[in-house]
């Protein structure tokens, strides 16, 4: 089994991240496969200040033995610079500290949810663990399951579709150069450009906008995930991955929408044969999943992602100390998070699928794990 745990506060000292189950001999390097994608977290036009003050690495604690996994838990750390400044209200000692509480709870954040359910009086107790910071743990996380993938022969991608009501254009391409070239991580250009003014005017505003993202999976081979039971279905545990990434409130696996709207003939993916390729599909509406199975197509899926929460003017709440209406509190944030936001989608995804292949395939070093993979493509070509 292959799991993760995060912890880390948004403005504590660090966050840190155990993951469990990585087989021995995977070279794993934190400048070369930890690094680019966090930096890639980080940027997007529409970010806040808060990535002006960070500079996002990951430390290998553990684990990992001369570039080599060593198959025991691998131990990250990613420091919070923020913490310089947040020091005192942060701090874990009792001795000297005071608090300062936030009770103008913030619509569409999980302040007033999070104190009725810990039982707590300040918003600050729920904000700091709440907070999309997490997510450069998760990219941390991914980023090892990503490494093991391609030994496996799958790398995974991500481009940005929607932001606001500008939309890409159908037959964009999404090339990696495309995407990663563009503010907003669209590879549409004409696109790009009004998604960029978008974000502007929705700052001037003192507004957030939200969108859509794409990720794909390129290269998965077919049998992972299973229809036995529903919590081994693959197209569920995606689901409940993406929708664990703050602000995402929908996740559409291949074409959902088309199919909802379209005949089962203009839908369905039908299936071949060819001596070169073996089994494969003609389309791939269904986003290489069928019945919870990877079906050898590539998996992909649209990633809806709800406007920050956190505006710059802010919207009516509620003091929950004295049941008034007030200004929902102000804490620094983004306007759109959408391209960063599609970064954590592949990293989601990286660790659902490289779980689901440990799972098919097992091993306790990456050259089982491989011999137990060729064992089982070379069966693929032709069903007895």
């Amino acid at each position: 089994m292959l799991r993760f745990l995060t912890a880390g506060e948004s403005h504590g000292p660090q966050l840190t991240v155990i993951l469990d189950g990585v087989p021995a001999g995977l070279e794993l390097d934190a400048p070369r496969d930890l690094e680019p994608d966090l930096r890639r977290r980080q940027g997007g036009h529409g970010r806040g200040k808060r990535q002006q003050i960070e500079s996002d690495v990951a430390e290998i604690s553990a684990g990992v033995r001369g570039g080599v996994t060593l198959g025991s838990p691998i131990s990250l750390t990613i420091r919070n610079r923020d913490w310089d400044n947040w020091s005192g209200p942060m701090q874990v000692e009792a001795e000297g500290f005071t608090r300062k509480a936030v009770t103008r709870v913030r619509p569409g954040h999980a302040d007033l949810a999070g104190m009725l359910k810990y039982n707590l009086d300040d918003a600050r107790d729920v904000l700091e663990r709440a907070s999309a910071r997490e997510t450069a743990a998760r990219v941390a996380a991914g980023a090892v399951a990503k490494a093991l993938l391609r030994v496996a022969g799958t790398t995974l991608s991500s481009h940005v579709v929607r932001i606001g009501e500008v939309v890409a254009a159908d037959d964009a391409g999404a090339s990696a150069a495309a995407v990663e070239s563009s503010p907003v991580r669209c590879a549409d250009p004409e696109a790009s450009a009004r998604m960029v003014e978008a974000i502007d005017v929705a700052r001037a505003a003192g507004d957030t906008l939200g969108g859509t993202a794409m990720v794909t999976a390129h290269h998965v081979v077919a049998g992972l995930g299973s229809y036995a039971q529903w919590d081994r279905r693959l197209d569920g545990r995606i689901a409940q991955a993406m929708c664990s990434i703050p602000s995402v409130k929908g996740v559409e696996l291949g074409a959902a929408l088309q199919a909802a709207s379209s005949m089962g003939s203009a839908v369905h993916d039908r299936p071949a044969w060819s001596s070169e390729r073996g089994f494969y599909h003609l389309n791939n509406r269904q986003g290489g999943l069928a019945g919870g199975v990877s079906n050898g197509e590539d998996v992909w899926a649209r990633v809806h992602f709800k406007p920050i929460s956190t505006l710059l003017t802010p919207l009516r709440s509620v003091d929950v100390r004295t049941g008034e209406e007030v200004n929902a509190h102000y804490e620094r944030s983004d306007i759109c998070v959408v391209p960063a936001g599609a970064v954590v989608a592949e990293a989601m995804l990286a660790l659902v699928l490289a779980e689901a292949m440990l799972e098919k395939f097992g091993g306790d070093s990456v050259d089982e794990l491989l011999r137990n993979l060729d064992g089982y493509r070379a069966t693929l070509g032709r069903l007895r």
